[in-house]
């Protein structure tokens, strides 16, 4: 447990958390709406501080980064607790919990894990980092030091003083779930939903680098109109900016909806490309020729992949296209190569 960063203290031992847009205000006693940040006599606790609840060695594509890094591996880590309730969030066992359960994991220490695995980075994971925010914030400043990146694997609901604060995360991944307002709210539990994370986007990209992932759910979010919707508004903010989009399968209280099929996400991947965007990705289904990142001025391959791995780097030290020598919004190791 540890006292909470950007909150105001209130008339009648009442606290306003200023960490992400539900802004709760808080009664003594009481947890905000994420369940891990506490009053207690007037003061706002952290009680997720140091307390990871899933711990794993991944790389960075299954976060999924496709430009930052490809072929590393990064520490992850999450504790319990979310600022929303996904009708079908896949970890909903850790991220809908009202208990505060972990093992007793300090910023140290994973620092040390991380040097131990060998690997080039830490994400900030699996559930939501911004309503881990003290221990990210924490760790990421030992892990900068010691020479590793920081990436946020993210829903993008945080306030915009929580972003100036994120001062070492080196990239983040923003889930941009809908277009509409009343699906954030029913779906998510997250009102004003469109702003709030569309905002956080053009302000994480000033600050650093940023990918965006649409997960396809069939019915909800599907048609070609909300492709195009999401495809522009990424293309009005960066056309360079990655975009993926992800199969949905049936889960937790959203077994209803029918697994996404692949011809949707295609249709999705067209329509961005259509709409200007260079780099378009399709995840959750291995084997697509949208696992593979593309020159934006010739159209060949210079990334390609099957899952997770990188089987081909066909970028020059520089990342310029072995081809044409045109160059890419790719930021990694001038040395790496598969």
């Amino acid at each position: 447990m540890k006292e909470a960063m950007l909150y105001e203290r209130l008339d009648g031992n009442k606290v306003k958390c200023g960490l992400c847009n539900h802004g709760c205000v808080i009664p003594e006693g009481k947890r905000g709406f994420c369940r891990v940040r506490e009053n207690r006599a007037g003061k706002l606790y952290s009680l997720n501080y140091a307390k990871a609840c899933s711990v794993a060695v991944d790389p960075i594509e299954k976060k999924p980064f496709m430009h930052w890094f490809p072929g590393t591996q990064v520490f992850s880590f999450a504790t319990i607790g979310c600022n929303f309730r996904c009708k079908g969030c896949q970890n909903w066992e850790i991220s809908q919990t009202p208990e505060i359960f972990g093992r007793d994991l300090p910023p140290e220490e994973i620092i040390k894990l991380s040097k131990y695995y060998k690997v080039d980075g830490v994400a900030y994971t699996y559930t939501e980092p911004t309503i881990f925010f003290e221990y990210a914030y924490d760790t990421a400043k030992l892990a900068k030091k010691a020479g590793l990146y920081n990436v946020f694997v993210s829903n993008g609901y945080m306030t915009p003083e929580a972003i100036r604060k994120m001062g070492d995360i080196d990239a983040t991944r923003v889930d941009l779930k809908f277009m509409d307002n009343k699906l954030y709210a029913d779906y998510c539990s997250a009102p004003n939903g469109v702003e709030s994370v569309t905002k956080s986007i053009k302000l994480l990209h000033k600050k650093g680098h940023v990918e965006v992932i649409n997960l396809v759910i069939p019915t909800l979010n599907d048609s070609d109109d909300d492709f195009k919707a999401i495809a522009d508004f990424i293309a009005s903010v960066d056309v360079k900016i990655p975009l993926h989009f992800s199969a949905f399968y049936p889960h937790h209280n959203a077994r209803e909806y029918p697994a996404t099929p692949v011809e949707a996400l295609e249709r999705a991947r067209k329509i961005a490309l259509d709409a200007g965007i260079r780099y378009v990705y399709i995840g959750n289904v291995p084997g697509t020729d949208g696992e593979h990142t593309y020159c934006h001025k010739c159209g060949k391959p210079v990334i390609k992949r099957v899952g997770f791995e990188v089987t081909e780097y066909l970028l020059d030290g520089e990342n310029k296209c072995f081809n044409c020598g045109a160059e890419t919004y790719l930021k990694n190791s001038s040395n790496y190569k598969i």
